[in-house]
């Protein structure tokens, strides 16, 4: 069997290293995919430096920009030579950080032709993250296609997406602005609060304002109040325990917090300290519904398995329904430095508001 490189961990703050494995051929549905570019996560750093839900040497990595190579018997959406984008992390032969990648079609889409592929490989994990979390736990239809004159239900009462310059807070807004919620409040640092009333925000608070958590509450309780909440960050200081505070008791309020929630950072020579129990990391008021979002789940919505990757993702993306994140190109002369240099800008947290894009391939 042929081999190809891919980025690993060896152990926890362990420097990465490139491993040659097996290059799998492709069966049933599967594509065999060369992923030109991907974009690193705080998943990354969380596995690289905390060792997060892993077994090293784990190849990191879940947002797929590439080319089909290779296609299984039974494929039906895609032929040599297209090109797709994708979120997939079931196993090693469907992880980014690595020349080839082999998956089902159902977890791709086509890049529409007016996207490049720095542009489309920051768009999959976090969508489908912004879109399961608001099904699953929050409970909104998001009927596709959309109904002309749709009204959305959950019209009483605030969304709060506090990390809204996030990656998955921006999707997140973008998706509620094309069903037409109107009621949606966001925090991020002021210089993104003109993206943000572009996305669909009705108002922008600033989280680093002293005062930010009364000037959320003295603006959301006269108007009903705060019926749901996406936390973006999953900081423990930095967004749960505020919005512990912010949240009213028996207002039935329903809380999701992107997992896992980080009680102390990465940091060079540091490792970091995570807690997955949403419940047990702060004092919720009573009757507050508190989840850790769990986006790989989404597969188990059978409509949701088949399509939104493969159809409602590369649509919204053609129609200009949503736009992609800003992109920072980081530049090293191999797989390896890339990846390492992703890292370290991850940890250093020196981008605010864009995906850190890198080519996969040492081969243009």
């Amino acid at each position: 069997m042929s081999t190809h490189p891919a980025v690993v961990t060896v152990g926890p703050g362990l420097p990465l290293e490139v491993h040659q494995i097996p290059t799998p051929a492709p069966t049933a549905n599967q594509i065999r995919v060369r992923c030109e570019w991907t974009a690193s996560t705080p998943l990354d750093l969380h596995q690289a430096d905390g060792g997060l839900l892993v077994t090293h040497p784990q190849i990191l990595g879940d947002g797929i920009a590439g080319t089909v190579v290779e296609i299984g018997p039974d494929v039906s959406k895609y032929k040599v030579g297209d090109k797709v984008f994708g979120f997939a992390w079931r196993g090693p032969a469907e992880k980014a950080h690595q020349e080839y990648v082999v998956a089902p079609e159902f977890l791709f889409g086509k890049i529409p032709h007016h996207v490049t592929m720095q542009q489309a490989v920051t768009v999959p994990n976090n969508f489908v993250t912004a879109w399961h979390t608001f099904t699953k736990d929050f409970g909104f239809e998001l009927p596709w296609p959309k109904p002309e004159r749709y009204i959305p239900g959950e019209r009483g009462g605030w969304i709060l997406i506090w990390g809204g310059s996030s990656s998955v807070g921006q999707y997140a807004l973008q998706i509620l602005k094309w069903y037409g919620y109107t009621n949606i409040i966001a925090t991020a640092s002021k210089t993104h609060h003109e993206k943000l009333y572009g996305y669909g925000a009705t108002k922008c608070f600033d989280y680093r304002d002293p005062g930010v958590e009364k000037a959320i509450v003295d603006f959301t309780d006269p108007n009903g109040g705060i019926h749901f909440v996406l936390d973006c960050i999953g900081s423990l200081n930095g967004s749960v325990v505020p919005i512990s505070r912010i949240v009213r008791p028996q207002s039935s309020t329903k809380v999701a917090i992107l997992l896992p929630i980080i009680v102390k950072d990465a940091a060079e020579g540091v490792k970091p300290i995570y807690e997955m129990d949403v419940e047990k990391a702060t004092q919720w008021p009573e009757g507050v519904h508190v989840v850790g979002v769990r986006t790989h789940f989404y597969l188990d919505n059978q409509f949701l398995a088949e399509h939104l990757q493969s159809d409602i993702m590369p649509e919204c993306l053609a129609q200009g329904m949503i736009e992609p994140n800003e992109q920072v190109i980081v530049e090293g002369e191999t797989m390896l430095q890339r990846a390492e240099k992703a890292l370290k800008v991850l940890r250093e947290k020196k981008v605010s508001g864009a995906r850190l894009v890198w080519r996969v391939s040492d081969e243009v």
